[in-house]
């Protein structure tokens, strides 16, 4: 099978007129003022031609859009990719990030070699230049990625590996470019190890092999340790959630634990964190099949758990000084004679009784099981992901994952995580007058509400098995997967979470 795109990211101080490269890749702003000290320099260099292209409309720094110019020997650089920025007061770290992988896409797309960004340069002043060097790093790792390890022929081959490296003049501004593209670097390569996990077939990964994919990771990466608790430890540990998911398929279900061992003593005070993700490895709905369109795509519902897994491997690679752990519960959820069916009552670890109404909302029926373990190993925060409701998706589109909370704090500082990792969330409600839709009147709960609000009940449902500790649910349904490619990345899956989490974790550390 092939290998994902290697990338290799660096700084190198050069003046950015004198930068040899492939491609020399600057922004610009669509404010209408002139061109910052780089854009003038090459547009000197050019002869005007950046000017030009503004002047005919063809482009004005409007966000989305690039142009690219040909060296022809006036510049130590072939090409030079103007991207737009967009309107300033708009523009955040995302912008900076989605530049990036705009420029990677396009120079995979474009055979090239070697990639120059210089895109922090328009942007001095306005952001933290530690933060644009982690934003770059990330934006040409997401972008520059391919999904084709199983295609086995190509007429129009890509190249095995993209160098990349963030230009700048000044030697202070080097050095601190770098502390973000140390970290950038990290989280980009996680997330693109989430996205090659997530987006292999039901065929490649069962609930087993994700086990062994966590368990060989650990062992690769200090500071991990990975327990994996099959099919006979789940029945001994009582966890009826997950053992019901999975009755129906061959492949049998596993509950994954990676514990992080920071080198480094955490702050007083620090929280112990539990990060919970759903890995339902294909997701047929189970008795209650789904629909057959699109039910290729049910591969990515293991999205969760994928994204748990890759922010392990970052915090560990990262070195951060926190205590955290992550779960993942894993099932393939399939048809069969000895599938769970609508109208059984699960006995779950915490000991809650639910009475199932629906086989294809058992996201929330491995989650309870996983979610009652973490609270039983006394962690402060526990926060968990998942593909868990097309209600989610019908509330907020594509754009936004839903997050729900029982704590004002947490969901701040998750808010703050989105805003720093460019991985949008939206806070929706989870209160009692949800909880009350998941009561059964043959068991303690059910697994499914009313017609309406169903991400709402469905995070109210997973509430009741952390009891009082601060909690957070981030359901990410629709933000799983591109249906299509667009400028900045190629189509599949997304890797969501993956930023957002570790972001979080980091900014637990400053």
């Amino acid at each position: 099978m092939k290998q994902i795109i290697a990338v290799d990211i660096k700084t190198r101080k050069v003046e950015p007129a004198r930068c040899k490269t492939d491609m020399l890749v600057v922004g610009r702003f669509s404010d209408g003022v002139s061109l910052d000290k780089v854009g003038k320099a090459l547009d000197e260099k050019l002869g005007g031609a950046i000017a030009r292209l503004a002047k005919l409309g063809d482009f004005v720094g409007k966000a989305g859009t690039s142009a690219i110019v040909y060296g022809d020997g006036k510049l130590p650089a072939q090409r030079v990719m103007l991207i737009g920025l967009g309107e300033p007061k708009k523009a955040t770290l995302d912008t900076i990030r989605k530049a990036a992988a705009t420029a990677a896409n396009q120079a995979v797309n474009m055979k090239i070699q070697t990639l120059s960004l210089a895109l922090h340069q328009a942007a001095q002043g306005k952001f933290d230049t530690v933060g644009m060097g982690k934003a770059m790093a990330e934006g040409a790792y997401f972008g520059s990625y391919r999904y084709d390890e199983f295609i086995t022929e190509s007429q129009n081959g890509r190249r095995n590996a993209l160098k990349v490296e963030v230009v700048d003049a000044e030697a202070g501004s080097i050095k601190t470019l770098n502390k973000g593209l140390a970290a950038g670097a990290v989280i980009g390569r996680a997330q693109s190890y989430a996205r090659t996990i997530a987006n292999r077939p039901g065929n490649v990964i069962t609930p087993s092999t994700l086990a062994r994919a966590a368990v060989e990771m650990a062992r690769g990466t200090k500071g991990l340790q990975c327990t994996v608790f099959d099919a006979r430890h789940l029945k001994t540990k009582r966890m009826g959630g997950i053992l019901a998911v999975g009755a129906g398929s061959k492949n049998e279900p596993r509950l994954i634990i990676l514990k992080y061992t920071p080198a480094k003593t955490p702050a007083k005070g620090s929280p112990r964190v539990a990060l919970v993700g759903k890995a339902v490895t294909f997701d047929s709905g189970g008795i209650s099949i789904k629909p057959s369109a699109d039910m290729d795509q049910m591969k990515l519902d293991k999205s969760g758990g994928i994204a748990v897994l890759a922010a392990m491997k970052a915090v560990a690679e990262l070195g951060l000084p926190v205590n955290v752990w992550g779960l993942i519960p894993s099932a393939e959820n399939l048809p069969s004679g000895s599938s769970y069916r609508p109208g059984d009552i699960v006995t779950t670890y915490s000991g809650k009784t639910v009475e199932i109404l629906n086989t294809d909302a058992e996201g929330r029926m491995i989650l309870c099981d996983a979610l009652a373990y973490a609270a039983k190993q006394k962690f402060e925060t526990i926060i968990d992901i998942a593909t868990l409701t097309g209600a989610c998706m019908v509330a907020l589109g594509q754009y936004k994952a839903g997050l729900m909370s029982n704590d004002d704090d947490l969901i701040e500082m998750l808010r703050k995580a989105s805003e720093d990792s460019g991985e949008n969330v939206w806070h929706l409600p989870s209160g009692d007058e949800y909880a009350d839709e998941m009561k059964s009147k043959i068991a303690d709960l059910r697994n499914t509400g009313g017609r309406w609000g169903g991400a709402c009940t469905a995070a109210a449902f997973l509430r009741q098995f952390v009891g009082e500790t601060k909690w957070a649910h981030l359901d990410i349904a629709g933000m799983d997967i591109l249906q299509k490619g667009t400028d900045y990345a190629a189509p599949g899956s997304t890797g969501f979470g993956v930023r957002l989490l570790v972001t979080y974790l980091m900014n637990l550390t400053t």
